[in-house]
C-alpha cells in the first residue's frame, strides 16, 4: 500500500493506476483495471508513485 510521508515523497507504489502525459502537456491516471480516466494533472511533471503507460507490467484486467 503506498503511503505519502508528508516529506514531498511516497512510500510505495500506487497499484492498478497508470499515467500518460496528454498532448497538451497534462498528465492523467487512468484505472488499470476499467481503462476509466481518472484525475489530470496541470502543475508541472507527474503523479508521484504512479506507473508510467506503457508500464511493461500488462496486469490482466480483473
Amino acid at each position: 500500500m503506498a503511503r505519502n510521508t508528508g516529506e514531498g515523497f511516497r512510500r510505495g507504489a500506487v497499484t492498478a493506476r497508470t499515467q500518460f502525459q496528454q498532448k497538451n502537456g497534462d498528465w492523467q491516471k487512468r484505472d488499470e483495471r476499467t481503462g476509466q480516466f481518472m484525475q489530470r494533472k496541470e502543475s508541472p511533471g507527474p503523479f508521484k508513485g504512479v506507473a508510467k503507460e506503457p508500464d511493461g507490467r500488462d496486469t490482466p484486467n480483473a
